[in-house]
């Protein structure tokens, strides 16, 4: 019996094994931009509790639209009294323990109340809406931060690949001068000159590694990852023309963006929001007019028959004399009395009313006002609300221009730069190699070749992200 038991556990751990690894997103997947963004927007936890928010708003508005109808309810008692009261079924006092129960149903109907119920549902109706573009709005920043995450890797791993390269080269020079250091052709001082440079570019290939897995972690982050382990993404071929321009104006851009932005609808269903705000606060100075009805019995153990028939218990004065002063006798009955069935008190204490209230507000410590006046506060902040996110739209839109502008111009300088460079350097090297300069002028030719390989790099990306900014605010997909 044991073995089997151990049998089953181990038949267990090794299925819930292999289902765990096959949940692993990242287990031998390489992972372009776009399926980096629809993973995220479908596992961001920003992205739930927004969704999260939206349902909230959705039962608001169903609430308010539940507001319309008339309540229902039934109740029901059951209760012991002890000592003088008053039995609401017999209208009689009553001493001794009695046992009451009741049951009824009640209904009241809100018929008019200054329109605020109609108000109340469209304002809930336009905050579901807004809500919804909120939705939009989140995945639309988490696919920035998606996309900026991963040109972030694609710019780590040029500029790890560009690191290794000028290790490359630096371990070939400390190998050559290794041998004429050997062979008394060059001082010792040289070689521990390229070394030192050589252990320079190491560090500079760490720190670029440790930039490459920092960069993978941020992206496993967006896309909700236990881990990075594992994770790789596809590296398209990013080429920039030196003519590349860009084609749309900042005016052009805005205006497309602020027609199709869910953070300007979102802002602009808020005003509307907002708008029945306040004609909801006014109709709490209109009269309120009001149904109500109600369904009920009960019973009493007080509540009595008479029990059969009555009979002669005798004669007894009755306070009487006659003319002679004898005593004046009268026929004496008794009665018996019983508890009336539940069932008939049940159909016989049955109670029906309905009726109309009309209420007037007329002063209410100014409370009503106040709402007013809370309600118009808040519409101005909501428009001002509208003009602050186009403002910063359009704020957006001429930065990203402007930088994607700089970037691509220093890009086209940069490059004609390293090839200058290049060249420089590849003659350095060359004159270095017959002893015609020293380390010195060598190791200083070599860091400016990869400052000037940095500098191109930067540039690079930075125009990409910016481009892919402005393609996002004229409503194209993140794309490779």
């Amino acid at each position: 019996m044991l073995l089997k038991r151990i049998k089953h556990i181990t038949i267990f751990l090794f299925v819930f094994t292999v289902y765990a690894r096959a949940q692993q997103p990242t287990a031998g997947k390489t992972w372009s931009l776009e399926e980096c963004i629809d993973y995220a927007l479908k596992n961001n936890i920003s992205v739930k509790q927004s969704e999260l928010s939206t349902d909230l708003a959705k039962v608001n508005l169903n609430q308010s639209e539940g507001n319309l109808l008339p309540n229902l309810n039934g109740n029901a008692s059951h209760s012991y009294n002890f000592g003088r009261t008053v039995d609401r079924f017999t209208n009689q006092f009553a001493t001794q323990q009695v046992l009451s129960e009741n049951f009824f149903l009640s209904s009241d109907w809100n018929l008019f109340s200054g329109l605020q119920n109609i108000n109340s549902i469209k304002e809930n109706r336009y905050n579901y809406m807004a809500s919804k573009y909120d939705v939009d709005k989140m995945k639309n920043d988490i696919s920035l931060s998606v996309a900026s995450a991963y040109l972030q890797i694609l710019f780590n791993m040029e500029a790890l690949e560009n690191a290794k390269n000028q290790m490359g080269i630096t371990q070939g020079q400390v190998d050559r001068t290794q041998k004429l250091v050997d062979a008394g052709s060059v001082a010792k001082g040289t070689l521990l000159d390229i070394q030192a440079q050589l252990a320079t570019e190491e560090l500079n290939v760490t720190n670029a590694q440790n930039n490459l897995d920092i960069s993978y972690l941020t992206l496993a982050q967006y896309l909700n990852m236990p881990s990075a382990d594992g994770f790789t993404v596809v590296k398209p071929e990013i080429a920039i023309a030196n003519e590349a321009l860009l084609t749309a104006t900042p005016s052009q851009i805005y205006n497309t963006a602020v027609n199709n932005l869910p953070e300007i609808k979102s802002a602009d269903f808020k005003v509307k929001s907002a708008e029945r705000a306040v004609k909801g606060a006014w109709g709490g100075l209109s009269p309120r007019l009001s149904f109500s009805a109600s369904y009920g019995t009960g019973y009493s153990g007080a509540s009595k028959q008479l029990a059969g028939t009555p009979y002669f218990t005798g004669l007894s004065p009755n306070g009487d004399v006659t003319s002679g002063g004898d005593l004046v006798y009268s026929p004496s009955f008794g009665a018996d009395y019983e508890t009336i069935p539940f069932a008939d008190q049940f159909k016989n204490n049955v109670n029906k009313s309905f009726g109309f209230n009309l209420s007037v507000p007329i002063f209410n410590r100014f409370q009503v006002k106040t709402s007013i006046d809370r309600a118009r506060i808040q519409k101005q902040s909501a428009e001002l609300t509208v003009e602050s996110t186009k403002l910063q739209v359009q704020k957006n839109i001429q930065q990203a221009y402007a930088d994607a502008n700089a970037a691509l111009k220093k890009y086209a300088s940069t490059q004609k730069a390293l090839e200058a460079m290049q060249e420089s350097f590849k003659y350095t090297e060359q004159k270095f190699n017959v002893g015609m300069v020293n380390t010195i002028d060598y190791n200083t030719a070599k860091n400016k070749l990869i400052t000037t390989q940095s500098q191109l790099l930067q540039a690079k990306y930075e125009f990409v992200f910016k481009t892919k900014v402005l393609d996002f605010y004229q409503g194209k997909p993140l794309k490779f």
